[in-house]
């Protein structure tokens, strides 16, 4: 079992540092001057679901298809469900068939970027720019005008409506 997690770990470093030496995983914008939330692990969980507090604070996913907010198609920003930072707009949504709400991009400088090697192959994972909750991955595979598919847990999002 240690030589099983020994090798994992070992071959993560070395993807990790391919990847690293060829710029994979860099984001190519500079986050905007975002002042950061710093919480407990215990103010976290009494601020926030179970179910909340496993995707933003555990890196978790929830169930695809089950996000009221996957078939929302009304005006307004998807913001942070741990802080409240708008993260895309309804413009940016689009129905990509995953199971959890897609956009094509981002509110500049409200994610940051990192690489995740949980299932062996490198994913890019990104975060709230606040509060550092975790949101979901983003894919080469979306429409037009990006090609982005920035697929995020229904959960991790609250949706503010736009007035009028």
């Amino acid at each position: 079992m240690q030589r099983r997690r020994f090798l994992r770990g070992f071959i993560g470093l070395i993807l990790a540092v391919f990847m690293a030496r060829k710029g994979f995983g860099k984001s190519d914008e500079m986050p905007e001057k975002i002042e950061k939330i710093h919480k407990t692990e215990d103010e976290w969980r009494k601020m926030l679901t179970p179910e909340q507090f496993y995707v933003l604070r555990e890196e978790g996913t929830e169930r695809p298809f089950t996000s009221p907010l996957l078939e929302n198609k009304r005006k307004g920003q998807y913001v942070c469900a741990g802080c409240e930072l708008g993260l895309f707009t309804s413009e940016m949504k689009f129905d990509s068939g995953t199971g959890w709400p897609s956009f094509f991009t981002t509110i500049e400088g409200r994610v940051v970027t990192q690489r995740d090697f949980k299932l062996l192959l490198p994913r890019t994972e990104y975060h709230c720019a606040r509060c550092g909750g975790h949101q979901g991955h983003v894919f080469k595979d979306g429409p037009p005008p990006t090609g982005q598919r920035w697929c995020n847990n229904g959960i991790a999002l609250e949706f503010i409506p736009d007035k009028g």
